[in-house]
């Protein structure tokens, strides 16, 4: 198949107009929030906190709409055996902002965080920021990968240009804009690419719709035509797994950076809410054109087509049925148009995940852990450097690994068994401490690896109740690849361990130490009877400040009278911060 010349013109307009959006914004906004007082880092990372209402919106909504997104919905109903009733990450991520906007939006943005690590080293300190940085950094270079990886594949497939200029030049323009402009680069580009998205994928499918080779999707919705149902159906025997995916997506997709990157820069707590709930509505749009496009490609006699006989599932090619489908069953001009939904997905999540690993780094690695005196410029260069290594690790995973799918997979795991408990602890559970986190952490990892990982091919250790052996066999090799399956709901299990852990080893620490049963002097992690204590410690304190007490660092006598909720649960997250957020307090003095 010779190179398109419009599908290559089509890709060079788009990503020259995301380009120029990108140093538009840059420019634009290159002094907002530094006449505030606010640094130059952290408005890169964070904006002024002034992010609009319309562009707010529009990026909240781009934290989950990528290139995986469309796709992965697609694929999932596409597949025969799973259908709409598994296609799980609309719904999942939609309730995920919409619990993120109800519990976590208001505390986080209040209380003037920069990052989400920050109430981490805040209560648990510097090294255990660091550990908690792992997963979290893991999570969104290996989701930067595994989309440039999948964006590649569409190109070749549509425009049949070399895999590795595609990835590389798409990674190279949003690492630059991202390196010049930070989040408002990353934020006013997220609302061209969403209108791109959303115009492209819409044209292509009444033209889907109409090609002769597609049977009436509301037939082969409930009946089997060329391949089952595409409606799908849960059996009684996957119920758990099906439920452990959903509350993976449910609460696993609230931990992320890049969520709270565009909460943090909301210009109050509760605009961070009112953009959380637009997103969940965006989310749900957003997928209504892949699940339409899975449904066409399950609907489609493939014979009566160019791709040939063959279906895409039986090639192992039902990860690519929307570039498939935009290819084959629409006209080249539709197909360039879907084509740039595509790249505009893709390159709306691979900024926004290296702009948040770098901030992280920046800011909680480099700054609070190793160079507290380092100067605002000294932290916006390690920003650049950052996001240029960063960016070039996801390109070269996502052009040499061929397992970044599992690698995807297996980190975004433990972003909800090790970071969600952990987040719930820091933000709502009076009392955790150090020992907690810790034994919090290795609990969770220990039962969440050992389960296994099919896709990367790793075994598991621990062998859930249900679990089953089963056999893939790969159509074009014909090669037969055993795995455990584990139908127990054990991602979930293992949450729940690393919180009751957390919460179990936090209190049994401070007891042994605040009843005098332990000498302060073994407090060897300084998580008790130090400036880690949240009882000894105001919670708008950030970890750079000094300025601690020598009564501060008394041990603290045992509390007595209260409510049990009052006792165990951090209450004052609940209720309306914004009049203690920094902002407010220094508009009052």
């Amino acid at each position: 198949m010779a190179i398109h010349v419009e599908g290559l013109l089509a890709i060079v307009i788009f990503y020259m107009l995301i380009l120029v959006v990108g140093i538009w914004a840059a420019w634009k906004n290159k002094n907002s929030g530094i006449s505030e007082g606010t640094d130059r880092s952290e408005s890169i990372m964070i904006g002024g906190r002034d992010i609009g209402l319309f562009v707010g919106g529009f990026t909240m909504t781009a934290t989950w709409v990528g290139g995986g997104y469309i796709n992965g919905t697609a694929e999932s109903v596409y597949l025969p055996g799973s259908g709409l009733a598994w296609a799980q990450a609309p719904f999942g991520y939609a309730l995920s902002l919409v619990v993120g906007g109800l519990f976590f939006a208001k505390p986080m943005r209040s209380r003037g965080y920069v990052t989400m690590l920050d109430p981490f080293q805040q209560l648990y300190g510097e090294r255990m920021g660091g550990l908690l940085f792992i997963p979290a950094l893991l999570g969104e270079m290996f989701w930067s990968a595994a989309i440039l990886s999948a964006l590649g594949a569409t190109l070749s497939v549509i425009v049949d240009i070399n895999i590795n200029m595609s990835v590389v030049i798409s990674a190279l323009i949003a690492i630059f804009y991202t390196l010049v402009g930070g989040l408002y680069s990353v934020a006013y580009t997220d609302v061209v690419q969403l209108f791109c998205i959303f115009i492209g994928l819409w044209i292509s499918v009444p033209f889907a719709l109409s090609h002769p080779a597609v049977s009436d999707i509301g037939v082969t919705a409930v009946n089997t035509v060329f391949q089952s149902p595409w409606l799908g159906e849960i059996d009684p025997s996957e119920g758990w797994m099906w439920a452990d995916n959903f509350c993976l997506l449910m609460l696993g997709g609230i931990p992320w950076q890049v969520y709270f990157q565009r909460v943090l820069s909301a210009s109050s707590a509760s605009y961070a809410q009112v953009l959380s709930f637009l997103a969940a509505f965006g989310c749900l749009v957003m997928a209504v054109p892949s699940v339409l496009i899975g449904a066409i490609g399950a609907s489609t006699d493939w014979n009566q087509t160019s791709y040939g006989p063959v279906p895409p599932v039986e090639k192992d090619e039902s990860d690519m049925i929307l570039p498939i489908v935009l290819q084959h069953l629409c006209p080249p001009f539709v197909s360039f148009f879907g084509l740039g939904a595509v790249s505009a997905a893709v390159m709306s999540s691979a900024d926004s995940s290296i702009l948040s690993a770098s901030s992280m780094f920046a800011r909680n690695i480099y700054q609070l852990a190793f160079r507290q005196s380092a100067s605002d410029r000294e932290i916006v260069w390690v920003m650049r450097i950052t996001i240029f290594v960063f960016g070039a690790l996801a390109t070269a995973m996502a052009l040499l690994t061929g397992s970044v799918y599992g690698l995807w997979y297996l980190s975004s795991d433990l972003v909800y068994v090790i970071i969600f408990p952990q987040l719930l602890c820091v933000l709502f559970i009076k009392g955790t401490n150090t020992y907690g986190s810790v034994a919090g952490y290795v609990f969770g990892l220990l039962l969440r690896v050992g389960g296994g990982e099919p896709y990367l091919r790793l075994p598991p250790f621990i062998y859930y109740p249900g679990w089953q052996t089963r056999q893939k066999e790969q159509r074009l090799t014909q090669e037969v690849e055993r795995f455990v399956e584990q139908r127990f709901p054990y991602k979930t299990v293992s949450m729940l361990a690393s919180l009751l852990s957390n919460a179990v080893f936090s209190y049994v620490a401070k007891y042994l130490f605040e009843s005098g049963t332990l000498s302060p002097k073994y407090d060897f992690l300084d998580a008790v009877v130090s400036r880690h204590s949240k009882e000894t410690m105001d919670k708008t304190t950030l970890v750079t400040h000094d300025n601690i007490i020598l009564s501060e660092l008394a041990a603290v006598q045992p509390r007595h009278g209260g409510s049990v909720a009052g006792t165990f649960l951090n209450t004052d997250v609940l209720i309306d911060e914004d009049h203690m957020s920094p902002e407010s307090s220094a508009e009052h003095q």
